[in-house]
């Protein structure tokens, strides 16, 4: 497949293409990059400021395709894209407000994809406070001969994926839906990478939980832990229908060999999405035997006080009867009358701790 075939060559072969561009180049305010790709290869001298005129290029031909990397557009700045490349109004609208729900949808002959990026916080330590995982979000239009990426936020630059797919200009040559489904596939694998990065800190929590003083615990670093969760899953669970319909309904613009291909990226999601679920549901064990812990350590301490009290009530008991205002006070003149009360005090305390120290009270 090709997504194994990239994973074994990035280590081995780097080729140090379009790895990075300013968040606002000099080819516009949005435009990061215009590239033309005839038959798999990029044409380097074809970095085109003017969209339309790398446009004309392709169509005069009929062979190849535009890439255009856009960074959070304008309506201003894409209504001429969509007048020139005849963008349906509804996905340039989506496209410009950003905060879409995950989806891919067809407009005549052009595909409208968005996906939700993650990428995994690095921490010390887990608290109740920590970002676990971080949000994006990353469109795509593709059409008969031209591919628009559209990035929000500051990381998820698409160098890294441009440069696996120029590594393989077979694959690359099949048009603009190769490069969707290696988009597709890059944030299906970020995402099995976050889960997977995930499980450490569910590891750290769950070992915490059951540790000898696991009933002393902060349940924050749970409930933050399930937060951020549910936050991967908003970004995961609604691509898994989408794919599945690329990967096995007739549709025009994907070409029958690249079902193939989208089925392998709806598999690796499938792993994803069944581990959120199985997280999920072992960090609400480990919340529930949490919950349990606190309950089994404050009757244990109830327990205590209650052993603590009850030693204590003795001496008072006997003390509170020498303190009583009377005439005749028992034993009073006796010469060891004092020194034996407070060896029965001490007898009687010692009985009762030593009772409730068998009875596991202390």
């Amino acid at each position: 497949m090709f997504s194994n075939l990239r994973r074994a060559v990035r280590r081995s072969y780097r080729r140090a293409v379009d790895l990075s561009h300013p968040v606002r180049s000099p080819l516009g305010s949005a435009v990061v990059n215009c590239i033309v790709y005839r038959e798999g290869v990029r044409q380097d001298g074809h970095a085109h400021a003017d969209v339309g005129e790398a446009l004309r290029r392709v169509r005069k031909t009929g062979e190849g395709f535009v890439w255009v990397g856009l960074h959070e557009p304008s309506q201003e700045e894409l209504a001429g894209l969509a007048e020139l490349l005849g963008l349906h109004p509804l996905a340039v609208g989506d496209a410009v407000q950003a905060h879409q729900r995950p989806k891919i949808e067809r407009y005549d002959e052009t595909l409208f994809a968005v996906f939700k990026t993650v990428r995994y916080v690095e921490h010390e330590e887990l608290t109740a406070n920590s970002e676990v995982v971080e949000t994006g979000e990353l469109m795509a239009f593709a059409g008969n001969d031209f591919v628009i990426t559209i990035r929000h936020g500051g990381r998820g630059t698409l160098g890294a994926v441009r440069e696996e797919l120029e590594a393989f200009p077979e694959h690359l040559c099949k048009g603009p839906v190769a490069v969707l489904h290696a988009l597709a596939d890059h944030v299906v694998d970020e995402y099995v990478a976050v889960t997977d990065a995930v499980q450490n800190d569910i590891d750290a929590v769950e070992t915490m939980v059951f540790s000898e003083h696991g009933g002393r615990g902060d349940a924050g670093r749970i409930y933050q832990l399930k937060r951020e969760l549910l936050e991967l899953r908003r970004a995961v669970a609604p691509l898994g229908r989408p794919l599945q319909q690329l990967s096995t309904l007739p549709i025009p613009v994907i070409p029958a060999e690249m079902r193939t291909y989208f089925r392998d990226v709806a598999d690796h999601l499938t792993r994803a999405t069944d581990q959120i679920s199985a997280y999920d549901a072992l960090l609400d064990s480990i919340l529930q035997a949490h919950l349990a812990q606190v309950t089994v350590a404050q009757n244990e301490d109830m327990r205590k006080i209650t052993a603590w009290a009850a030693i204590i009530a003795v001496p008072t008991m006997v003390c509170g009867v020498y303190g009583m205002n009377f005439e005749h006070m028992p034993e009073l003149h006796w010469t060891y009358g004092y020194p034996l009360v407070l060896g029965v005090m001490v007898v009687a305390c010692f009985v009762i701790h030593r009772g409730f120290r068998r009875n596991g009270w202390l």
